[in-house]
């Protein structure tokens, strides 16, 4: 048998709910789990509509994209934190281009950590690799790709350890609540320094635009944990 060809004698048939705002992706998807002889009971394009997906149909797993509409950032893993919140022994699989170390790891500790994946995209070599991921998650396994568990590790070390001495200084400063201009005339630097510092501290604390979050207090909030 070709390694691309189901065996419908492996696995017992899935019921799934798909969230994937790719229209192409998600029929694709849709017609390769098929193949292995899985059903996609419903197949969602946004967070809202995977929530009352997984209500109405109860699925056996469920597979989401973790950037989806309206902001394309983050909204399809915090559906899955949200979902494994309400339901611990939902089995989720998470297949994105990106790791978004800031609820993966809350994605991967929720529940007892059983059922849970988190694929990237472009890493998956062979398809039979990913419906194997698919069923062993469905049966409670947990699957992560290597690249997701380097990074979530490199998050539990120190996150200001990436800051240079002075993105450390100016950090501080924002935590005393001064403004880019008050920072400026602590350091006597430009205030377009400045403002290049806060953008460097932004980027190597993990902290992309967001409509629901202030980067800059949750800078702070990271400098004040540690």
């Amino acid at each position: 048998m070709h390694p691309a060809e189901p065996d419908p004698t492996k696995t017992e048939p899935l019921r799934i709910v798909l969230a994937e705002d790719s229209v192409l992706l998600r029929e694709g998807l849709i017609g390769l789990l098929a193949r292995f002889g899985h059903q996609v009971v419903a197949a969602v394009g946004d967070a809202e509509a995977l929530h009352a997906a997984v209500a109405a149909h109860a699925p056996d797993i469920v597979i989401t994209d973790v950037r989806m509409p309206p902001g394309q950032t983050d909204e399809g893993l915090r559906a899955a934190v949200a979902l494994r919140e309400e339901r611990p022994g939902l089995p989720v699989l998470v297949l994105s281009q990106y790791v978004q170390r800031s609820y993966a790891a809350d994605m991967l500790d929720s529940g007892d950590g059983s059922g849970v994946g988190y694929l990237l995209k472009d890493r998956i070599g062979q398809v039979d690799d990913f419906v194997a991921a698919v069923d062993a998650v469905a049966a409670g396994g947990t699957v992560v790709d290597p690249e997701v568990v380097r990074q979530l590790l490199r998050r539990r070390r120190d996150p200001l350890e990436r800051l240079t001495p002075r993105e450390r200084e100016v950090l501080a400063l924002m935590a005393e609540g001064r403004s880019n201009a008050a920072i400026c005339r602590a350091l006597v630097v430009s205030e377009a320094a400045v403002g290049k510092h806060v953008g460097n501290i932004l980027m190597k604390l993990d902290l992309p635009p967001a409509a629901e979050t202030h980067r800059r207090v949750m800078a702070v909030l990271e400098f004040l944990r540690t």
